[in-house]
């Protein structure tokens, strides 16, 4: 062997990762040590898949449903996407600008991936999503930082948006319901921005609204194809995995401008050529099936909700905004002394409590924990008295 290293582009060295995963994996680790963990890290919803979607992949497989399917994906589940689009929203999507993905994360990596290059700017919101800054850095591009405030609920302020925006700038990353926040950016602020962008036609929106359906105490989602005026350069992020707890199902979908969907689809048959038959067919009876399910979860993460906010606030040296949408806590703890990220280790190897530091998902989010209440009720409200001892030990 020849012991020379082994050269790859410099956006390599630049990636990042979501650090949610690693504390999974972690948790997992000392699980299999015997210890008893609760784990509250992980965005992931703890229900099963409900049965009549199961059921529509396993007949499919027993019908023969077993090779390629179009790059986009099938035909009837782009229709139905269209189709349940219209029906929430009042939206007109042409089912041939929609592009079915394995997750979705697929659409940001193929929007970032598009825009992103050395010179140009890319805004993405701070605290936020940890793999809209990993993949802008891997293109080469600035990642510019909107700030997501606890004084303002979470929500992004359409004018600080504006203000950051440059000549250099190609794309903005919008994300409500948000995660790590749980904030919901209001239909004002929202028509407001969309205003303010029509001085700005070179910037393109990625729009995540994958928890679109995940809202509280009568908040209302504004999605951003309600605009006609920026639909010729919008692309929207969204899918099953949190909507219909189908995280492991790997299905997601894009809406693509007119201009942009060839380019997406060419990058499907350059890379997953398709997603898998089956989990199609499951999509489909998703959207077009019984809904019930769906607003019982959400009915469940209310009252999680309620008991893991009440439950912070009682913590000394923590706060905790109520979340709005999603199933996240964000919870500040500046005031107990302790930094973020060093505070989430201790939690998880002392007290047996996963959650993810603030920083895990920007700069802005020094002084916060993450903590995901798609989990038991009995198990969050055990982390409450794990997380109440612990910093009763560490005063």
């Amino acid at each position: 062997m020849s012991g020379a290293a082994l050269q790859t582009i410099p956006g390599f060295d630049r990636i990042g990762e979501e650090n949610a995963f690693a504390v999974l994996a972690r948790a997992a680790a000392l699980a299999a040590e015997g210890r008893e963990i609760i784990n509250l890290g992980i965005g992931q919803p703890d229900f099963a898949t409900p049965e009549h979607i199961v059921e529509a992949a396993v007949k499919a497989l027993r019908d023969g449903h077993h090779g390629y399917t179009p790059a986009a994906g099938l035909p009837d589940l782009r229709e139905a996407v269209a189709a349940d689009l219209w029906r929430r929203h009042g939206a007109q999507v042409d089912p041939g600008h929609v592009l079915v993905v394995p997750g979705g994360k697929v659409t940001m990596f193929a929007a970032i991936l598009m825009f992103g290059a050395p010179g140009v700017e890319i805004l993405y919101p701070d605290p936020g999503f940890p793999i809209y800054r990993s993949m802008i850095e891997f293109t080469g591009a600035r990642p510019i930082p909107v700030p997501v405030r606890e004084e303002n609920g979470f929500a992004v302020s359409a004018d600080e948006i504006l203000g950051l925006i440059t000549p250099r700038t190609r794309l903005l990353i919008l994300n409500s319901p948000a995660n790590p926040c749980g904030g919901v950016t209001p239909r004002d602020e929202v028509a407001r921005l969309v205003a303010g962008l029509d001085a700005h036609p070179q910037v393109a929106v990625l729009s995540d609204e994958i928890y679109d359906r995940i809202l509280y105490d009568g908040e209302e989602h504004a999605s951003l194809l309600g605009y006609p005026e920026i639909r010729d350069r919008l692309i929207v992020l969204n899918g099953w995995s949190k909507t219909y707890a189908m995280t492991g199902w790997r299905l997601g979908y894009g809406v693509w401008p007119a201009e942009l969907i060839d380019k997406a689809r060419k990058l499907a048959v350059n890379c997953w050529s398709c997603v898998n038959a089956p989990a199609q067919y499951a999509a489909i009876a998703a959207l077009d099936g019984p809904q019930e399910a769906v607003a019982a979860m959400v009915a469940e993460f209310d009252a999680r909700r309620q008991i893991i906010a009440a439950g912070l606030n009682a913590l000394p040296g923590v706060s905790c905004s109520v979340p709005k949408g999603a199933f996240y806590a964000f919870a500040n703890i500046s005031a107990t002394g302790w930094k973020a990220k060093p505070l989430a280790t201790a939690l998880l190897e002392q007290a047996g409590v996963a959650t993810v530091g603030g920083p895990d998902f920007g700069t802005l989010g020094e002084g916060f924990i993450r903590l995901s209440y798609a989990a038991r009720r009995d198990q969050i409200a055990v982390a409450l008295e794990r997380m109440a001892a612990f910093l009763a030990r560490s005063a």
